[in-house]
């Protein structure tokens, strides 16, 4: 079993940065991973994603030039550093892993973590 532990949300005003990280457990290098968010009441999106050696990254338009992904597999850990945040950015964001080597779209999901929440005041 895989287990996913996010860290790193909280309350930022617009224009500001955060670092989310997400701290895998059994098999990370093996994987690809992923972060997604979800506002109230809108559904789950694909922000970021990247291949299990690193080298290929995805991002979602709304975030492009903002957001980066990348991991560490000697830490088992994978960040999405967001700069310029918008208020358009608040929401939870989850982690997630796939048995797999690239970044493929869709992104279907394995293993999810609970969630980190992500505010950002204007």
């Amino acid at each position: 079993q895989v287990e996913l532990v996010e860290s790193g949300g909280g309350l930022v005003q617009a224009g500001g940065s955060l670092r989310l990280s997400c701290v895998a457990s059994g098999g990370f290098s093996t994987f690809a991973m992923a972060w997604f968010r979800q506002a109230p009441g809108k559904e789950r999106d694909l922000v970021s994603a990247i291949s299990q050696g690193g080298l290929s990254t995805y991002h979602a338009d709304s975030v492009k030039g903002r957001f980066t992904i990348s991991r560490d597999n000697a830490k088992n850990t994978v960040y999405l550093q967001m700069n310029s945040l918008k208020p358009e950015d608040t929401a939870v964001y989850y982690c997630a892993a796939r048995r797999s080597t690239h970044v493929s779209l869709p992104f279907t999901a394995d293993y999810w973590g609970q969630g980190t929440q992500v505010t950002v005041s204007s």
